[in-house]
């Protein structure tokens, strides 16, 4: 994979586990993957969305997901969630967006 889809993926990955533990209270990580995943978050990697890498270089924190509150998709968020999360917060779509 590219650096670009790399961090596509992992800017996903991480705002819907903001995203769920900041607005359903559901643990999609544990603590310490979200913290590792999070560390590997490159803002100066251009994804080709210019409105969410901008959102990205001002907003996010890795050592908080407190800055999906202000994420300009909450309802793609909101999507994914539903869309790829059952109710034992099994990811359904890890290889298109999970590298380890």
């Amino acid at each position: 994979m590219s650096l670009k889809s790399d961090q596509v993926g992992l800017r996903i990955r991480l705002s819907v586990a903001a995203y769920a533990y900041e607005y359903k209270d559901h643990s999609i990580l544990s603590d310490a993957e979200y913290d590792k995943l999070s560390y590997l978050v490159d803002t100066a990697i251009a994804t080709g969305n210019r409105k969410l890498d901008n959102f990205f270089k001002k907003h996010f924190e890795p050592a908080t997901g407190m800055w999906v509150r202000k994420h300009p998709d909450k309802a793609g968020l909101e999507n994914i969630y539903q869309r790829y999360y059952n109710i034992e917060g099994e990811w359904y779509g890890q290889a298109s967006l999970h590298n380890d």
